[in-house]
């Protein structure tokens, strides 16, 4: 009988172990194929919106554009910035030029007297533009254009995700990476993983509790030293508030992983006695809920609160249950 059960128990390995290889290879070439896609758009010449707002005259307030590209030919005085469009500058900005969700585009003879923000988009200039202020900076992040654009135009599409490829390779390399991630953890404090993981059994409700006031307590406290104490103390215990949710967010999801990937295995695979198909099978889950449409921003808060309750609580040998009164 032992003999038997170790052959089975090396079958599920080793399908497991091929199963994952599988996915190491898939996840490679959906990113492969990404880098290439990406490559392909950005090399691609920046169109002009012909449903952009045109700013003809002069205007001595900042100039705003909420889901539309702003087309200056005349003088601003203050500034443009636009929210999920361009910013085409044909005359003269004295102030900053901003884009979230665009791109900045300067033409040939219009001027920019202040910086240039963009965020999701590229700043295209020609060369016979007129010189910037010196002490003006170009702050630029590349990348994400259109997914960028599409959030500022309908916010609401945040929370119905479009299905595609890459919507399902990101979906797949965060399954590995969370995947890697629990190996670790479990692997360096498997004692700590298990207390947290039976403590989350008995008591979620209140390890909830504690996560939600824990929660608001490192966020307001990490805010707030920003805005009252000295920008010395107030950037470090900002970082260490950071530090404390980036550690409990890592610890709290590996026992959380840990604890489904139990329960489903005792509910539909009972015979199935692999810790590292257990916890795939828990990342699994989770990434999945945190994917349904509508759904994902309340998996994911309550993963965070959770997260935060466990790892406030995971040094401690608490009683987390009543105790029982003797029967005379």
């Amino acid at each position: 009988m032992n003999v038997k059960r170790l052959s089975q128990e090396n079958q599920i390995s080793a399908g497991a172990a091929q199963a994952f290889r599988k996915t190491i290879a898939l996840l490679g070439a959906l990113l492969v194929w990404m880098a290439v896609a990406q490559a392909q758009v950005a090399t691609d010449d920046h169109p002009t919106d012909p449903q952009a707002r045109v700013i003809d005259g002069a205007s001595n307030t900042t100039v705003f554009g909420l889901g539309q590209s702003i087309r200056i030919t005349g003088s601003v005085k203050e500034g443009a910035i636009a929210f999920g469009g361009d910013v085409i500058v044909e005359g003269s900005v004295d102030g900053d030029v901003a884009a979230i969700g665009g791109s900045v585009i300067q033409r040939e003879g219009s001027r920019i007297g202040g910086d240039v923000i963009v965020v999701g988009g590229l700043y295209h200039h020609d060369k016979a533009a007129l010189g910037r202020d010196p002490q003006s900076v170009t702050i630029m992040y590349a990348g994400y254009e259109d997914q960028l654009r599409q959030v500022m135009r309908d916010p609401f599409s945040l929370l119905r995700p479009q299905l595609s490829a890459v919507f399902f390779g990101t979906r797949l390399l965060a399954i590995l990476v969370w995947f890697i991630i629990s190996l670790a953890i479990t692997a360096v404090m498997p004692n700590t993983v298990s207390r947290a993981a039976a403590r989350l059994q008995f008591s979620s409700l209140r390890v909830a509790l504690i996560g939600v006031l824990g929660s608001v307590a490192v966020i307001l406290g990490g805010f707030g030293s920003l805005l009252t104490l000295p920008p010395v103390i107030g950037a470090v215990i900002s970082i260490m508030a950071l530090l404390l949710i980036v550690v409990s967010s890592l610890f709290g999801r590996v026992v959380i992983f840990a604890t489904t990937g139990r329960w489903l295995q005792r509910r539909f695979w009972p015979r199935l006695k692999s810790e590292s198909v257990t916890l795939l099978l828990g990342v699994t889950f989770w990434v999945i809920m945190a994917s349904l449409p509508y759904v994902w921003p309340i998996v994911i808060a309550g993963l965070f609160v959770v997260s935060m309750g466990l790892a406030l609580t995971a040094r401690y040998r608490i009683s987390w249950k009543k105790p029982r009164h003797r029967e005379a």
